[in-house]
């Protein structure tokens, strides 16, 4: 009886942390839709720390140091976004408007080559990508 018990006890806990891991994404999600962009990063680094290959998670941060106006801390969760997850659109369309805001066109065209292959929900913006490169041109 008391090894049911245990057993019951052990598997609680372990569904109860795995409910609170999900819930540190959606709650942060919540939060950063709501605009409570400080509130929401404690959450997504926290998630972070409990699902470090939640991709997700480092796309808003880097939206949220975007915000904030901290171009390092964003480059650096876009390309912790793109090493687990390289096909993600939206980071890599974030990567490439901080390259063309460097002006790196080289960067720029090679990025580019890399979305028009992954593309599927943002190929209208190789458009928009291509009226910037000629505008700084």
């Amino acid at each position: 009886m008391k090894i049911f018990i245990l057993i019951i006890l052990f598997f609680g806990i372990i569904f109860s942390s795995f409910a609170e891991k999900n819930n540190f994404f959606d709650e942060a999600k919540m939060l950063f839709e709501e605009e409570k962009y400080e509130e929401s990063k404690f959450l997504f680094q926290r998630n972070i720390v409990y699902s470090p290959k939640n991709a997700e998670s480092y796309l808003y941060l880097a939206k949220i140091f975007d915000l904030e106006e901290n171009k390092t801390e964003q480059e650096k969760y876009i390309h912790s976004t793109l090493l687990l997850e390289p096909k993600n659109e939206e980071a890599m369309y974030l990567l490439i408007d901080i390259e063309l805001k460097r002006s790196n066109f080289s960067k720029v065209e090679e990025l580019k080559k890399d979305f028009n292959k992954i593309c599927l929900i943002m190929c209208e913006k190789l458009a928009l990508i291509n009226s910037r490169l000629k505008e700084l041109e």
